[in-house]
């Protein structure tokens, strides 16, 4: 788990607090802004420690809340193993509602808050516990993988979650025990990316059982995508190349296929992350959330970033400091699960977490 370094100590004064952010975000956000936000983020800081909370970053979040006020940050499947771990009296989850469901599912006993009420994802809005229902009556004895990037109720119909950086390893863990249909939902670029990856054929959700090969595993996919992934083109991929020809080029597996055959590096944010991290390259753009891109450079200013990215997340946008520091104030916007559901939808995550 990847403890974010501006707070393993809490700032002694807002000047303090205004000089950590100027030395991580200068060249990434106007100084005046800065200022501006490391007001908030100071009461935050504060505030926490007073109320025992623990606040977790997912790495879409922008560059003035990543870089100043989460405890941890990361993608979600390292931040929903932590949900199951931390002795905080309050999680506030710095990302959209269905994170914010994890952490309840995996920590009913505690107060778990998201800072905005209209964080949403539209891929969990694109596939309901009804439908999974429709699916198992339609391909029976098929094992059910749901994106981690689902509701409550989707989980609670599923056999296993995953998410874009283990989505492999419980595939391959279902073959393993002899699985030959494998419903995963509710992604089809993860799922066919994920399928071909892997030398498996794809169908989709509509077609007949009968046309699945009968010896064989196969992916059956749902006809949703990411409303920000599925907007970068090959001709984006190949202006960047005739740009910057010598720039490492990453992207999330939820970009469409065509986009992934053109690209260097494939992954999820946390492998996007260790990539730029890890491996020298003189330049890396990235395919995913443009925050990412930003708060990577401001992670890493040795590493030269390429920031033409314009996508931003209409649900990851709703979460701010300040809402952040309403949230806390009021604990506000608690997520809140029946006992029922909290136990049907537990044991695909924790089969997901058994296979990180």
């Amino acid at each position: 788990m990847k403890r974010s370094a501006e707070v393993l100590e809490y700032p002694a004064s807002l000047d303090e607090t205004i000089a950590r952010m100027k030395s991580k975000l200068e060249g990434v956000m106007p100084e005046f802004e800065i200022k501006l936000k490391a007001e908030y983020a100071h009461k935050i800081n504060v505030l926490k420690r007073e109320m025992n909370a623990v606040i977790l970053g997912h790495n879409y979040m922008e560059p003035a809340l990543y870089h100043s006020v989460p405890d941890y940050v990361g993608d979600s499947l390292q931040l929903s193993a932590l949900s199951a771990e931390t002795d905080a009296d309050i999680i506030v989850f710095c990302g959209v509602m269905f994170m914010g469901e994890t952490a309840k599912i995996l920590s009913p006993r505690k107060t778990v808050l998201v800072p905005s009420e209209e964080a949403g994802c539209s891929l969990a809005a694109g596939i309901s516990a009804a439908d999974v229902r429709t699916l198992r009556n339609r391909f029976p004895g098929a094992v059910v993988v749901s994106y981690v990037n689902t509701y409550a109720d989707v989980k609670a119909e599923s056999d296993y979650c995953c998410t874009s950086g283990n989505a492999d390893k419980v595939i391959r863990h279902l073959m393993d025990e002899g699985h030959k249909r494998i419903i995963f939902l509710p992604d089809e670029y993860l799922a066919r990316n994920t399928a071909a990856e892997m030398g498996l054929p794809f169908f989709p959700a509509n077609a007949g059982e009968d046309t699945l090969p009968p010896d064989k595993p196969a992916v059956i996919g749902w006809h949703v995508r990411c409303e920000v992934h599925e907007l970068f083109t090959v001709e984006d991929v190949r202006n960047i190349r005739r740009q910057w020809p010598d720039a490492v080029i990453l992207a999330h597996p939820e970009c469409s296929p065509e986009v992934i055959a053109e690209v260097d590096v494939a992954g999820s944010t946390k492998a996007m992350s260790d990539y730029v991290q890890n491996v020298d390259a003189p330049r890396y753009a990235l395919f995913t959330e443009c925050s990412m891109g930003d708060n990577l450079a401001a992670q890493f200013p040795h590493r030269e970033m390429i920031r033409s990215c314009s996508l931003r997340c209409q649900y990851m946008n709703q979460i701010t400091l300040e809402d952040t520091l309403d949230a806390l104030e009021k604990c506000q916007y608690r997520v809140e699960l029946s006992d029922e559901l909290i136990e049907r939808a537990r044991p695909p995550i924790d089969r997901m977490l058994s296979l990180r």
